[in-house]
């Protein structure tokens, strides 16, 4: 009998190494897949620059791309636009986070606050809301402050769509429990209803985070001045070919390190969710 419980511990344990086996290769080729294709692209980049069918104008090679980044890298130009755009970005990303996640709880609380606020949501969230850059620009001037202003005014949306979504979904015996047992509405909604929401509203702020550095270029671009979208404008009126090429891949490897740290955080603040259980 004890060989018989032996065998089938023994059988059990091996089949948990093998899952977990099948798990990390799996992590393993979807990390190298992605690697793979990026190379794939690189490369093929660098021959088609050099095969004489475009010219170094219309197409650098990534290798002169690459010189151009490290040239700026040793300068501190790189720095300067990098540093000022992130600054841009994040205080924008930041500020309408906080702004979004506050109005979208009061929004589900407040029948007055919801009433007032929910068609101008329903009509600004579809809305290319970078075409209010000009009345931006002329009310604000060309200074950090419109630069921010029109990525928060951006971003803010997804957050409030996210947030509203994410406490309606919230099961309602979960807060008629909380009430019953004496819990008040604050209580409630900090302790049940956003912590119960916070899948959807960090699903949300994911939506917001590229779209706060994608605004925050196209701003740069439009008022000039110091930044990754300033410095691009500047080379493309320079017919700097180069100068444009290397903002862009800048700009790509900035973005792709943002999406992968807002996963990170989402991980973290989602162990207790089954999402992450299933990841693992």
């Amino acid at each position: 009998m004890a060989r018989v419980e032996d065998q089938a511990s023994l059988a059990a344990a091996q089949a948990d190494i093998s899952r977990d086996a099948a798990r990390r290769l799996d992590v393993v080729f979807r990390g190298g897949a992605g690697i793979f294709s990026i190379l794939v692209m690189l490369i093929a980049w660098e021959l088609f620059a050099r095969s004489g069918k475009v010219t170094p104008f219309m197409l650098p090679p990534f290798s002169a791309v690459v010189e151009r980044i490290y040239t700026d890298a040793v300068a501190g130009d790189l720095w300067r636009n990098l540093g000022l755009t992130m600054y841009r970005a994040m205080t924008g990303f930041v500020i309408a986070a906080v702004g979004g996640v506050t109005l979208g709880a009061t929004m589900s609380r407040n029948k007055i606050v919801r009433w007032f606020f929910d068609p101008i949501i329903s009509v600004g969230f579809p809305m290319p809301k970078i075409a209010f850059l000009p009345i931006i620009m002329l009310w604000l001037g060309l200074y950090d402050l419109s630069k921010i202003s029109i990525v928060v005014f951006d971003a803010i949306f997804p957050v409030v769509t996210a947030t509203l979504a994410g406490i309606a979904g919230v099961e309602k015996e979960l807060i008629w429990s909380a009430r019953n047992m004496g819990a008040s509405e604050r209580e409630v909604m900090w302790q049940i209803a956003l912590p119960a929401a916070l899948p959807q509203i960090l699903t949300g702020l994911q939506v917001a985070l590229p779209i706060a550095l994608i605004v925050a270029i196209v701003a740069e671009m439009a008022m000039g001045g110091y930044g990754l979208g300033g410095a691009m404008m500047s080379a493309s009126r320079f017919a700097d070919s180069r100068g444009v090429f290397a903002g862009i891949v800048e700009i790509a490897i900035i973005g792709y390190a943002l999406i992968k740290a807002m996963a990170v955080v989402r991980r973290r603040l989602l162990v207790w969710h089954q999402e992450t259980a299933e990841q693992s």
